[in-house]
């Protein structure tokens, strides 16, 4: 098949087919008349790094899971260094996951500071001679 008909089958675009070919992740065969040619193998190559990148994984880092296929596994993902790839991806989503969850202790710490403070100067409002609420919109209520 020649490249508009792989981008179309693969669901994506022949300058981004021609990218993965620059990066090695896709073959540069020719036909005879010098017009790209791929086949069957090659759409499966795209599907398996169309997969990795939608879940997150950086270009390079398909590149085991192609080599895995290339060298003829019906899965990308069955070799040693792919393993390892998916390895370090867990690791990677643990640090963040991790990361996360500190920010949101942080925010929920702001929140419940935030949220005392406003029930406090909402009681000071109460006593006479104690300030006046501010609306949200920055005025004072009337």
């Amino acid at each position: 098949m020649r490249i508009g008909e792989l981008a179309a089958r693969a669901g994506t675009t022949t300058r981004a087919l021609r990218y993965y070919e620059s990066r090695g992740l896709l073959p540069a065969r020719r036909d005879d008349l010098g017009h790209r040619a791929y086949d069957e193998r090659d759409l499966r190559l795209l599907q398996q790094i169309r997969t990795l990148r939608d879940f997150g994984f950086d270009l390079e880092e398909t590149r085991p899971f192609v080599e895995c296929l290339r060298a003829g596994h019906p899965e990308g993902d069955s070799c040693p260094a792919s393993l390892a790839v998916y390895r370090r991806k867990l690791d990677e989503l643990d640090a963040l996951i991790g990361e996360l969850r500190a920010v949101r202790e942080k925010v929920a710490g702001q929140l419940a500071r935030a949220e005392r403070a406003r029930d406090e100067l909402g009681a000071e409002a109460l006593v006479p001679g104690g300030p006046e609420p501010l609306c949200e919109l920055g005025g004072r209520q009337r």
